[in-house]
């Protein structure tokens, strides 16, 4: 009986061409968006990365044909292009998906960075008060400046002489980082050029800031609504009412965008599987032809005893290929995809199921 063996390993890629390649991309990619979108939860991907309910190891060790997905009877071509549709469909909707979801994160970090970092960026919308202000007022104007750790004592002695109308006394300190301060100083409207440009010359820097109730609170309603919309894509909690009070009923762990990576995780794998399937049968045809006589294995080798192995292996199945001793593995045999991979006289791939960049 000819032998086709398909080798399992955990820690190796096996490089596809035409819907093969597809698969694993998509396979993969759908394993990372997971991990991205799980952010802080990256412990928990492996064990959200499952193939038909079971942990991908024991999917394949287990691995039979889905009759249902792919009916044997149809011709391989047909059931080729059923994978290869449902791949592409996955692997689109996930770009959709992504995009969305990407959208949403880049929103809320945008705003989250304006209510972090120095003083001479940061929104000041959080920090100030209306009592801070001069408001309302024709000729007056409350106007905010950082200063440096360093040179509060130089501000203190000179903001009144930056420049003319500066109200005596009017400066405050409102708010410090770890660098500077800021203060609040009023002067008169017409004075405003003049104190910026002789502020920036003692090394003060006027914020260009004006109080509005309505924008600030706009702001923080949209900054809360981007926070819970994105919270809800993969933390979703069922309440209801019962008289007074909010009791929970029942507690899903993931939202619809990881529900959605876990359902279809699952089904471009099963499928990826699929695919290598069919090629351990069309490949073991091109060689071996017909009628059809060969067994598929897997092979779990430890790294050690990989070289061991190869040199069984040879010796077992040499005789199938007296060609594989010596075939140039850059020539491009039709069929035998050999400027992509190792070439043996048995039928030989890999399988990776470390699909994450990083340890989890």
């Amino acid at each position: 009986m000819l032998i086709a063996v398909l080798f399992f390993c955990s820690l190796c890629w096996f490089v596809f061409t035409s819907h093969p390649e597809i698969g694993c991309s998509v396979v993969k990619k759908v394993a990372q968006y997971m991990a991205d979108v799980l952010e802080d939860s990256r412990d928990k991907v492996q064990e959200n990365l499952l193939a038909n309910g079971v942990d991908l190891v024991t999917y394949v060790t287990r691995f039979q044909w889905d009759m249902a997905k792919y009916p044997i009877k149809q011709s391989l071509k047909n059931i080729s292009e059923i994978i290869s549709k449902q791949v592409t469909q996955i692997d689109n909707d996930l770009k959709a998906r992504a995009s969305a979801y990407n959208n949403l994160k880049g929103n809320l970090q945008n705003l989250e960075r304006k209510n972090a970092g120095s003083l001479m960026t940061r929104s000041l919308a959080d920090i100030v008060k209306k009592e801070d202000f001069v408001l309302d007022s024709e000729y007056l104007i409350t106007m905010l400046v950082v200063v440096p750790k360093t040179s509060y004592a130089d501000w203190q002695k000179t903001y009144e002489t930056l420049a003319e109308m500066v109200v005596p006394r009017s400066t405050k300190l409102l708010f410090e980082d770890n660098d500077s301060g800021l203060f609040s100083v009023t002067l008169f409207r017409k004075a405003v050029d003049d104190f910026k440009h002789k502020a920036r010359e003692n090394k003060f820097t006027v914020r260009d800031f004006q109080y509005n109730e309505e924008e600030m609170k706009a702001d923080k309603e949209e900054m809360t609504r981007l926070s819970t919309d994105k919270k809800k894509q993969f933390v979703c909690l069922l309440l209801t009412s019962l008289t007074m009070l909010l009791t929970v009923t029942s507690v899903h762990p993931f939202g619809p965008l990881v529900r959605w990576l876990k359902v279809n995780f699952s089904e471009a794998f099963i499928a990826w599987i699929h695919i290598k399937a069919l090629r351990v049968f069309v490949e073991s045809v091109l060689r071996y032809g017909l009628p059809v006589n060969f067994q598929a294995m897997l092979l779990q080798p430890n790294k050690k005893n990989m070289k061991k192995l190869r040199e069984v292996l040879y010796d077992l199945y040499k005789h199938l290929d007296s060609s594989a001793a010596i075939i140039d593995a850059s020539m491009d045999i039709p069929g035998l995809n050999l400027s992509q991979q190792e070439y043996y006289p048995y039928v030989y791939y890999k399988i990776d199921c470390n699909l994450l960049d990083f340890k989890v």
